[in-house]
C-alpha cells in the first residue's frame, strides 16, 4: 500500500513539536553539537536554495542526535532590509506588518519540510529585544574608538533623495525611478575593522575545516601586500604625491602617474591650466559611475590629461599626471604609478592615449623593444634601463631599490592592506537606529545604555522620495541632550545600520535568546560556542563571514566570550539552477517548494535535492528527479510491507541463520552502514543515498531466497535507521509499523562490524606502463608476495611483459597494481 504522505508528515511534525524533540538546554550530560545554517531574509516564501541549504543541515543534525549528541539547531530571520521598505513604499504599508507576516508564512513553510529546529530559540532581528543589542555593541565600539563618523561618497538618486546600494544602480540609473544616479559625499558612520586586520589574517590559519576557496577569498579581501611608498614631486611645486607599489623593480619604467578623480590634490594642480574645464567635467562624469563599473575588467577605462607633471624621483624625468576612472581613493593613496611595459592595464591605457612605454625588465633570452610589444611583460627577468641596478634579477632589484629609496628618502617600505573600514550608515527606515544624539553644545553624545533600545517610531511617511523617513518624524528626531548637565534641545541620528551588522553576532543570541539583562548568558555561550558546523552560500564567503569573525574577536576583547573564531567547520553549498540558470522571478524559472510538497511530500523533495548533486556543487533542477525519489520511497515502503507479511507467517519459517544469501546480504548491510556513516560525515549525501538504494535493491534480489525473518527484520530496521536523516517522516512511520513505541530519534545510529565488511575476494586492476591491460580476482587476505606471483602468472599480463624486465611492481590503494616495464 502507498502511504498518505500528507497525513504522515503532518502527524509526525505535530508529534515532534508536542514532545519537544528538538528543544535542548545547556544542562545536558551529552556532548554538545551546535549546527547552524545561515538564517534567511523573510521574503514571505522559501525557495529551492533555502530547501537545499536547510535540508543539508537537517540531515546532519538528525544524524548527530542519533549519535548521542546534545544538538542545538536553531532558526531565525534576518528581518531588516530594503525589500520591506520598498514594499511599504509600493503598497503604502507598515514594514513591520509586512515583515512579520512574511516571517509567519516562511516559518510555516519551513515546518512543512520537517526541519529539526528548536523554535523556542527563534530570533528576528527587526524586534527591539534583538536590535537593542546591536545598539549596545555599537556603543561599546564607540567607547573604544572603533565606531566613528566621517564623510564618504555614496550612490545618490537626486530624484528619490536617497542612497542606493551598488546592486540598485542599473546602467548608471536608479532601479526605481530610472533617473541618473550620482556620487554624493555624506557624513557616514564607520566601524574600524582595520584595527583587527592582522588578527583576521593570522587566524585564518586556525580555520583548518573551512573550504580553501573561502580562506583564499578572505585573504584576498584583506589584501595584505608588502611594497614601497614612493614620493613623486610635482613639477614647479613643493607638493608630493605618495604612490604605493609592490613592483618597485619597475619604477624606472614609470612613464606617467594616474590620480583618482576624487584625489584631494587634483583640483589644486589643474587650477588655471588650459585643461581645467575638461578635467572638472571628467570628474563630474566619473562621479556618476559606481565603483563596480569603474573597476570592472569588462568596461573601457576612461582618462584625461590633467595638464600637470610629476618628477620620477629615481631618474628626475618629467612624467604626465593623468586622471582615470579606474583609480579609486579607497585603494592605496588614490594614485598609481603607471608602468605600461610591465602592467597590462597600464599598457592598454598607454596605447589608447599614445603614452610612452619603457622596458626595464627583459625576459631571459630576449631583447624586446618597446615599439614591438603586443602586451605587457609581467614576469621575472633582468633589470635594464635601471641605472645602477642594470643586470640584477628583478627579484633582487626589488630589495636593493627599496633599500636605496629609504637611504635617499625618496620612498619607504611599508605594508598595504586592501581592507577598508566598514561603512554601516544607511539612509533607510527599516534598520537598527544608530544610538547617537547630536547636541550643539556637547557634540556627538551616545545614547545612555539605560535608554536602549532606541526604537523605530510606529509611524513614518513612506513616499520613496525626500530622504530617510526617520528624518521626517519630529517626535523621533527632536530630543533633549542626554548629558545630565546639559539637557539642551538636540536631535537624533536618523541613519540606520547596515543589515550585515545584525547578522554578525546572531549565532551568539541563539545561545540565550530570552536574555533580558545581557546580550547573551555567558555560561550558555561558553557551553554552546563556537558553532561546530556552519552552512551557507558561497556568496557570503567574504562580507558576512569576515564581519562575524570581527565581531567575535571584539566580544572576546570585552571578556564576554572565551574564543575568538565563531565557526569551527564551514560548508558552502552550491546554487540551484533550472535550465542552466539560477532560479529567479525575473527569469521566470522559479519552482515553488510548496507545490512540490503538495504533489510529492517533503521527504521526496528532501531526498531528491540531496541526491541530485554533492552539496558544494551547483544543482540542476529536474522534476523527473523528484518523481524518481518518490518512486524509491514507495519501493522502501513496499519492502517493509513485505517483511511485515513475512512476520505474520514467522512461525512457519526456519529461523536458523547461515545461508550463503544471508551472508551476502549481511555483508552488504554492514558495508552500507560504514559507507553511509562516512559519507554523512563528509557531506557526501548523494553517494550515501545511492548506497541505501543499492542495499534496498540487494534486499529485493535476495529476500525471496532467505527464510530467516529475524534476520530480514534486522536488515529492514537498519535500512530505516540509515534513511531517517534524509526522509524523516516516512522513516518514523515505518519505524512505528515495526512495533517501536518510541521515536526513531531516540534510536541509536547503527554501527558496523569491521570483520563482517571484509570480502572473501577482491578484484585487482592491472596497469602496465599506465594503461589497463588485465584484472585478477584474488582472496581478500592475500599477501603482497602472493599477489605479485598471481599477477605475473596471469595470461594477459604475461603476454604484455613477455621478454621485458619488470622495473617496478606497485600496489596502489589496495585495488590497483601498477607495473612498469
Amino acid at each position: 500500500m502507498d502511504y498518505n504522505f500528507k497525513e504522515i508528515e503532518e502527524n509526525w511534525q505535530k508529534i515532534w513539536d508536542k514532545e519537544g524533540f528538538f528543544r535542548v538546554d545547556s544542562g545536558s550530560s551529552k556532548p554538545k553539537f551546535y549546527l547552524l545554517e545561515m538564517f534567511p531574509y523573510p521574503s514571505g516564501k522559501i525557495h529551492m536554495g533555502h530547501v537545499r541549504n536547510y535540508t543539508i543541515g537537517d540531515v546532519f543534525a538528525r544524524y548527530k542526535i542519533m549519535q548521542g549528541f546534545n544538538v542545538m539547531h536553531p532558526m531565525g530571520f534576518d528581518a531588516f532590509g530594503q525589500p520591506a521598505e520598498n514594499a511599504a513604499i509600493k503598497n503604502k504599508a507598515d514594514p513591520r506588518i509586512w515583515t512579520l507576516k512574511c516571517i509567519e508564512d516562511m516559518r510555516a513553510e519551513l515546518k512543512k519540510m520537517g526541519f529539526s529546529y528548536d523554535w523556542k530559540r527563534e530570533v528576528s532581528t527587526c524586534l527591539p529585544d534583538y536590535y537593542k543589542w546591536n545598539q549596545w555593541i555599537f556603543l561599546k565600539m564607540f567607547e573604544r574608538g572603533l565606531a566613528y563618523k566621517r564623510s564618504a561618497n555614496v550612490n545618490w538618486c537626486p530624484d528619490c533623495q536617497t542612497t542606493l546600494a551598488n546592486e540598485e544602480v542599473i546602467d548608471g540609473n536608479c532601479w526605481r525611478c530610472k533617473k541618473e544616479v550620482i556620487q554624493k559625499e555624506l557624513e557616514q558612520w564607520f566601524l574600524k575593522i582595520t584595527d583587527y586586520k592582522q588578527r583576521l589574517l593570522e587566524d585564518l590559519d586556525k580555520l583548518i575545516y573551512w573550504p580553501e576557496r573561502v580562506v583564499t577569498m578572505q585573504k584576498n579581501w584583506l589584501g595584505k601586500s608588502e611594497g614601497v611608498e614612493i614620493y613623486f614631486k610635482f613639477k614647479d611645486s613643493a607638493k608630493t604625491i605618495s604612490v604605493f607599489t609592490t613592483r618597485v623593480d619597475t619604477i624606472f619604467g614609470a612613464t606617467y602617474v594616474v590620480l583618482a578623480p576624487e584625489h584631494p590634490l587634483l583640483k589644486d594642480i589643474i587650477k588655471g591650466k588650459p585643461q581645467e574645464k575638461q578635467v572638472l567635467e571628467f570628474i563630474k562624469q566619473a562621479g556618476k559611475k559606481t565603483k563596480i563599473v569603474r573597476t570592472s575588467a569588462d568596461v573601457k577605462k576612461e582618462g584625461i590629461f590633467s595638464g600637470a607633471f610629476a618628477i620620477n624621483p629615481v631618474n628626475n624625468e618629467e612624467i604626465p599626471i593623468w586622471v582615470a576612472d579606474y583609480v579609486l581613493m579607497e585603494y592605496g593613496s588614490g594614485a598609481i604609478m603607471a608602468v605600461p611595459a610591465h602592467d597590462q592595464r597600464d599598457f592598454l591605457f598607454a596605447k589608447e592615449h599614445k603614452l610612452a612605454i619603457k622596458i626595464v625588465i627583459q625576459e631571459a633570452g630576449k631583447n624586446q623593444k618597446a615599439e614591438d610589444l603586443s602586451q605587457a611583460y609581467e614576469g621575472d627577468g633582468k633589470q635594464v634601463n635601471s641605472a645602477q641596478f642594470d643586470g640584477l634579477s628583478n627579484q633582487e632589484a626589488k630589495i636593493k631599490i627599496a633599500q636605496w629609496m629609504e637611504e635617499t628618502s625618496i620612498g619607504k617600505r611599508r605594508e598595504h592592506w586592501r581592507l577598508r573600514d566598514w561603512l554601516i550608515s544607511r539612509q533607510r527606515f527599516w534598520g537598527t537606529p544608530i544610538p547617537v544624539i547630536y547636541c550643539k553644545k556637547c557634540g556627538i553624545v551616545p545614547v545612555p545604555e539605560d535608554d536602549l533600545p532606541v526604537e523605530l517610531p510606529k509611524k513614518a511617511p513612506f513616499t520613496g522620495t525626500g530622504g530617510s523617513p526617520l528624518a521626517k518624524v519630529e517626535s523621533f528626531v527632536n530630543v533633549a541632550c542626554p548629558n545630565p548637565k546639559c539637557k539642551s534641545p538636540a536631535r537624533r541620528e536618523t541613519d540606520t545600520m547596515a543589515t550585515f551588522f545584525d547578522s554578525s553576532w546572531y549565532f551568539l543570541r541563539y545561545c540565550s535568546p530570552d536574555s533580558k539583562g545581557a546580550i547573551f548568558n555567558k555560561e550558555d555561550a561558553d557551553y554552546w560556542m563556537p558553532v561546530d558546523q556552519y552552512i551557507g552560500g558561497i556568496e557570503h564567503a567574504v562580507l558576512h563571514l569576515l564581519y562575524s569573525r570581527f565581531f567575535t574577536k571584539f566580544l572576546n576583547d570585552l571578556g564576554l566570550i572565551n574564543f575568538d573564531e565563531p565557526f569551527q567547520k564551514l560548508l558552502t553549498q552550491g546554487m540551484v539552477l533550472k535550465d542552466g540558470e539560477v532560479m529567479s522571478k525575473s527569469r521566470g524559472n522559479i519552482v515553488d517548494p510548496d507545490g512540490m510538497i503538495k504533489e510529492f511530500g517533503a521527504d521526496a523533495l528532501r531526498l531528491y535535492i540531496l541526491f541530485a548533486a554533492p552539496p558544494e556543487d551547483q544543482m540542476e533542477w529536474s522534476q523527473q528527479g523528484v518523481t524518481g525519489a518518490d518512486r524509491f520511497l514507495k519501493r522502501v515502503q513496499r519492502f517493509l510491507e513485505k517483511v511485515l507479511l513475512i512476520q505474520e507467517k514467522a512461525s512457519e519459517l526456519v529461523n536458523a541463520a547461515g545461508s550463503d544469501n544471508e551472508k551476502i546480504l549481511k555483508r552488504k548491510t554492514e558495508q552500507t552502514i560504514k559507507k553511509v556513516t562516512e559519507d554523512i560525515e563528509a557531506f557526501k549525501f548523494n553517494t550515501a543515498i545511492a548506497s541505501i538504494m543499492e542495499l534496498v535493491n540487494e534486499f529485493y534480489r535476495l529476500s525471496e531466497k532467505i527464510e530467516n525473518y529475524t534476520f530480514l527484520e534486522k536488515v529492514v530496521r537498519k535500512v530505516i535507521l540509515l534513511l531517517s536523516p534524509f526522509a524523516p517522516h516516512i522513516a518514523e512511520e515505518m519505524w512505528e509499523r515495526l512495533g517501536n513505541s518510541e521515536s526513531i530519534l531516540k534510536a541509536k545510529w547503527p554501527g558496523f562490524d569491521p570483520e563482517l565488511i571484509k570480502e572473501d575476494s577482491i578484484n585487482y586492476v592491472i596497469q602496465i606502463n599506465g594503461k589497463v591491460r588485465s584484472k585478477v580476482q584474488v582472496p581478500s587476505d592475500i599477501s603482497e608476495e602472493e599477489l605479485k606471483k598471481t599477477v605475473l602468472e596471469d595470461d594477459k599480463t604475461k603476454a604484455w611483459i613477455a621478454g621485458k624486465e619488470v622495473k617496478k611492481f606497485i600496489v596502489v590503494a589496495g585495488r590497483l597494481v601498477n607495473i612498469v616495464i
